[in-house]
């Protein structure tokens, strides 16, 4: 079973410290608009990311972000742990973490992207469960917030609950449950063989990406398959895939057609339209929680609560 750190906070304004685990911030960030944003939403914030120690196109130095993110992890202070944006960066300090470290301070980390790699990881190396959900640059430094993002953020960290219905591209009768996990797939596919990669059996596999065009997306799920990744899985959820380009030479092979394909050579069930990813109205999703899918012909109900 997946260990989730307790949401019952012992104040009424948890702490949500921002790291740069990945990428720096872009250009023109509203780093005060950002924090009082947070603020007007029920938090204290620390922000432990300084422009000034900007890397290349990261955050910090690697060595630095790996620090930083410990500093935030063992404040006392300190509930959540947000990054401050995804991009590129991750991977580089993924064999330098101390895992049993990170799993001591029992803290929530929350992102997507990039971070879906960090979140993997504490899965398969220590089975702790972390939440797929907003960052500090792409949904809150902004000067109108997007109410689903907001509402789900706040109904995960509030009640423990992550619930949505969508509405699919086919209609399918299914009822079922098992952890649910994934979240970017080009992150995942990059851990496919190595230690990073948790092992899950009878899961619900999500997924989303940006700027990958579908032949890009059916390669990866392919490598999923023939890596047998999804053999053990009860059903494989699309979510956001977006910022792709066709081409002339495409011919009607689009999005659509590669589903079909993939419907053709997998035996679980295949959903779209899940409300998560590079997307402005995005769910929180508690990665490795056990969740219950319902279909009812196109309408998709997905839930969880965790305590």
């Amino acid at each position: 079973m997946t260990r989730f750190p307790s949401l019952a906070f012992s104040t009424k304004r948890p702490c949500i410290a921002i790291v740069p685990l990945s990428g720096a911030a872009s250009a023109g960030t509203d780093f005060k608009l950002g924090e009082e944003q947070l603020r007007n939403a029920g938090f204290e914030v620390i922000n432990y990311y300084d422009p000034e120690r900007r890397f290349q196109r990261f955050g910090a130095t690697d060595t630095q972000r790996i620090e930083l993110f410990y500093q935030a992890l063992e404040n006392p202070e300190v509930d959540l742990v947000m990054s401050l944006r995804g991009s590129y960066g991750v991977s580089r300090i993924l064999p330098y973490l101390d895992f049993e470290r990170i799993a001591a301070a029992n803290k929530l980390v929350i992102g997507f992207s990039d971070i879906n790699a960090l979140q993997l990881a504490m899965l398969a190396k220590s089975n702790q469960g972390s939440l797929c959900g907003p960052m500090f640059c792409s949904d809150f430094a902004l000067t109108a917030l997007r109410e689903f993002t907001q509402s789900h953020f706040q109904a995960a960290l509030r009640e423990g609950k992550s619930e949505v219905v969508f509405e699919s591209d086919l209609a399918q009768e299914v009822e079922l449950c098992g952890p649910l996990w994934g979240g970017n797939l080009a992150m995942l596919n990059h851990l496919v063989g190595t230690e990073f990669m948790p092992r899950m059996h009878g899961g619900i596999l999500f997924l989303e990406d940006v700027a990958e065009h579908p032949y890009r997306v059916e390669r990866m799920v392919l490598q999923l398959k023939m890596a047998g990744v999804l053999e053990s899985q009860k059903a494989l959820i699309f979510g956001d895939f977006s910022a792709y380009q066709l081409a002339e030479h495409d011919n009607g092979y689009n999005f659509n057609e590669m589903i079909g394909f993939l419907r053709q050579e997998l035996s679980i069930p295949i959903f779209t339209g899940l409300p998560f990813g590079h997307c402005a109205d995005k769910l929180s999703l508690f990665q490795g929680a056990q969740y219950q899918l319902h279909s009812n012909g196109s309408s998709v109900r997905l839930s969880a609560h965790i305590t």
